[in-house]
């Protein structure tokens, strides 16, 4: 917790604990192999007891952000045919509205200090009932997860553990993974457990001579319901035995100072917000974690200015990688030995093909820009009863991501942007990540979002929003930004407006949207006519 009260479970007694689990979804519950449940949950020590307790019952984990509405509750339960939901106490004032709207039949309710210690958790059940009122009465009929555990225990004599997932494939769903929805409408990915355990040795393959099994201590900072989280930091590390540091909540970016300071962390993920925060904070800078490995990034595009000051502060790598949802997610990434090359998503992991396709259905020159096709074994098996998705992505066994790539002539990678993302300028491709890292570059600006926006008589044009350092003291003067890109941009790169903001939207994880900002200027243009 930011306050530097915590909990531990062994991986003995999460074992025990999700054994307990299953047995309550299939004894107590009645649920079949291949229902789904829902996990609602921030970072916190009931979240592996539940998603291991659910793959143990042959059941199908569904992740699910707690902080969606009730409305995006509705939808996904609705569209994954949700039976079960395991969510954190503090949202549970969603569950009439939702529960009246979907056919989720049972609840199990979970608090955020659930399996700590008996004095630390009566207090920050107090500070968050009495002093934050932030613990809404549940009011629906419900299970607390304790005893959940109590319940499924008891069955386990009758129906051992193992029988409830011995029959279950490699091939048979174990996650319904929803799309972030940065670029459109949330779709279910499935992702079978084949697809989750290649990737985890894939990565394990080009990252595990820089580990070593039982003494690594990773900081997960990013939400574990998240696929980045999920794969690399849970699995992965679980794979390897390492010790995992869960932080419920990076934002402020302060509440990782205590697990910073307190654990000897090894590895750390993360976006590049994330990073760039903890550059602006005077204790981090002061004092980074000392037992420091290396750093893995993704999720977005790593700024090198930023990749730059993590290695002068840390004095160590950090190597960006290339995934999505729909590839478990794990395409690329950057070998830690020798140079970790800036800018670049390394080469493809162990296993997997990558193409890059460009618009006439030809691949790509060297150097020269295309789609990113990929193919390999942790690619999805489709969108969940989307067949006409599925079709859209599915090319003959490759998945095509929608992101545009370039490939060096000795075989790395490197994004350009999304596909839906591009500006075109007087019929000229404008990359927004391109224009992002030249204003990036700056001292004054702490994060920046490009897009296009209608122009008369460009088509479209650029737009660059941007949130001022406020370690750099001075007031961002626009012309400056605008000199700043005509010194490193084609004259129809550089931006033609400029907004100052005071943040910029984003996601759980950490990922600017640039489609708010798109919507935002859209129905602004919609209210001018």
């Amino acid at each position: 917790m930011p306050n530097g009260m915590n909990g531990s479970l062994t991986y003995g007694q999460i074992d025990a604990l999700s054994d307990a689990f299953a047995g309550y979804l299939r004894g107590v519950l009645g649920l079949q192999a291949g229902d789904r449940v829902a996990v609602q949950m921030p970072n916190s020590l009931g979240y592996p007891v539940a998603a291991f307790g659910v793959f143990k019952a042959g059941c199908v984990l569904v992740n699910t952000n707690p902080l969606y509405t009730s409305s995006e509750m509705v939808h996904q339960f609705n569209d994954a045919g949700v039976k079960a939901l395991v969510i954190i106490d503090m949202f549970a004032d969603k569950l009439p509205e939702v529960l009246a709207k979907t056919q989720v039949q049972h609840v199990v309710v979970a608090g955020i200090a659930e399996f700590f210690p008996v004095v630390p958790r009566g207090i920050i059940r107090a500070v968050q009932k009495v002093w934050s009122r932030v613990l809404p009465p549940v009011t629906v009929p419900h299970t607390r997860l304790k005893a959940a555990l109590s319940l499924g225990r008891d069955t386990l004599a009758q129906t051992p553990a193992a029988t409830l997932w011995q029959r279950i494939t490699p091939d048979a769903l174990a996650v319904l993974q929803y799309t972030g929805g940065t670029t459109g409408v949330s779709k279910g990915a499935m992702l079978t457990h084949s697809n989750l355990l290649h990737n985890v040795q894939q990565m394990l393959a080009m990252g595990g001579s820089f580990m070593k099994e039982n003494e690594e201590c990773v900081l997960t900072a990013l939400p574990l319901y998240h696929i980045f989280a999920f794969t690399a930091n849970l699995l992965g590390f679980l794979t390897l035995g390492g010790r995992n540091i869960l932080v419920p909540s990076p934002r402020p970016v302060q509440n990782l100072q205590r697990a910073v300071e307190n654990y000897p962390i090894t590895w750390m993920t993360g976006v590049n917000t994330l990073y760039n925060g903890l550059l602006n904070e005077e204790w981090f800078v002061a004092y980074p974690p000392k037992h420091l490995k290396a750093s893995i990034a993704g999720g977005t595009a790593l700024h090198d200015a930023v990749a730059q000051r993590w290695r002068e502060v840390t004095k160590t790598p950090i190597a960006e990688g290339y995934g999505l949802t729909e590839t478990s997610p794990v395409v690329s990434f950057n070998p830690l030995s020798g140079d970790v090359r800036l800018g670049s998503i390394g080469v493809p992991s162990p296993g997997t093909d990558v193409r890059l396709v460009q618009d006439d259905g030809q691949e790509a020159p060297v150097g020269q820009p295309g789609e990113i096709w990929v193919r390999g074994p942790q690619v999805m098996s489709g969108y969940w009863n989307n067949p006409a998705e599925t079709a859209a992505v599915m090319k003959d066994g490759w998945f095509a991501t929608g992101d545009i790539g370039v490939m060096s002539a000795d075989g790395f990678f490197k994004i350009v942007d999304r596909k839906k993302d591009m500006v075109l300028v007087s019929g000229f491709n404008v990359y927004p990540n391109e224009v992002e890292e030249v204003i990036a570059q700056m001292d004054a600006v702490l994060e920046v979002a490009v897009i296009g926006v209608p122009d008369e008589s460009t088509g479209e044009a650029v737009r660059a929003y941007v949130v001022p350092n406020p370690e750099h003291g001075d007031a961002i003067d626009i012309a400056h930004v605008i000199a700043h890109c005509k010194q490193q941009l084609t004259s129809y790169k550089v931006p033609k407006q400029v907004e100052i903001r005071d943040e910029l939207p984003k996601s759980p994880v950490g990922k600017v949207l640039r489609k708010n900002l798109k919507a935002e200027a859209a129905a602004a243009l919609n209210t001018r006519s």
